[in-house]
């Protein structure tokens, strides 16, 4: 698998002739390396929200109105479907959407959630994505919690995790998030996109890498493989 970092959340992930896009905050994304216009010639298997904050949802009705199936939560899915993307898939915490590319699950998250126009948007999740044998943890907006141990005893092979602060945890709280989920890889998200989001990702990769995790910061537009 293929992990190109986007900038901010905004993530695409590709196994053969699959790709999905993660939090598609294109428009209005100062660190962007593409434009919407150049990402809506990609041919896409599904984009998946985390939750319905503008620096997650982004452009995500784009998409979906092109007909790219977007996935995630009832409240997300159904304002999708509501705005005319048609192949939207509402679903919820805990449950596990199978598609020809693999299988994305929702998980919990700690954070809040709502579209840019005020719209509640559902709770806020993670997603556990399998993709071209491998299976990625994207843990959204969220604090440390002591059930991403459950999450990581489905055995991880990457963990993307904000590590920004102040809406979301520092890379010290990320790093600690490891001891639990206990991946393979880890990469950083979320920092530096704003001028709140100060937490410095090399503290995250120090931490991270004592307890012997291979961290990667990426910068936007760099890809790693898995």
């Amino acid at each position: 698998m293929n992990i190109r970092f986007l900038g901010h959340s905004t993530f695409l992930l590709q196994s053969g002739e699959h790709r999905l896009l993660i939090d598609p905050f294109i428009s209005g994304n100062p660190t962007s390396p593409v434009t919407l216009d150049e990402a809506l010639t990609w041919k896409l298997s599904a984009v998946l929200i985390s939750h319905a904050h503008g620096d997650h949802w982004g452009d995500a009705l784009a998409f979906g109105q092109a007909g790219t199936p977007i996935i995630a939560t009832a409240e997300v899915g159904g304002y999708a479907q509501k705005h005319g993307a048609a192949n939207a898939v509402a679903m919820n915490i805990g449950g596990t959407y199978a598609a020809d590319w693999g299988k994305v699950t929702l998980t919990p998250a700690w954070h809040s959630s709502s579209f840019p126009d005020g719209t509640y948007g559902g709770m806020p999740t993670g997603l556990v994505i399998e993709l071209g044998g491998q299976r990625v943890y994207f843990a959204g907006d969220t604090c440390l919690f002591s059930d991403m141990r459950l999450i990581g005893d489905r055995g991880l092979d990457a963990a993307i995790l904000p590590v920004g602060d102040h809406f979301t945890m520092g890379p010290q709280e990320a790093a600690r998030t490891l001891e639990l989920l206990r991946p393979r890889v880890a990469i950083p998200m979320h920092f530096g996109t704003f001028p709140p989001l100060t937490g410095d990702p090399q503290v995250f990769k120090r931490d991270g890498e004592a307890q012997g995790v291979d961290v990667r910061i990426l910068q936007p537009g760099e890809t790693t493989e898995l």
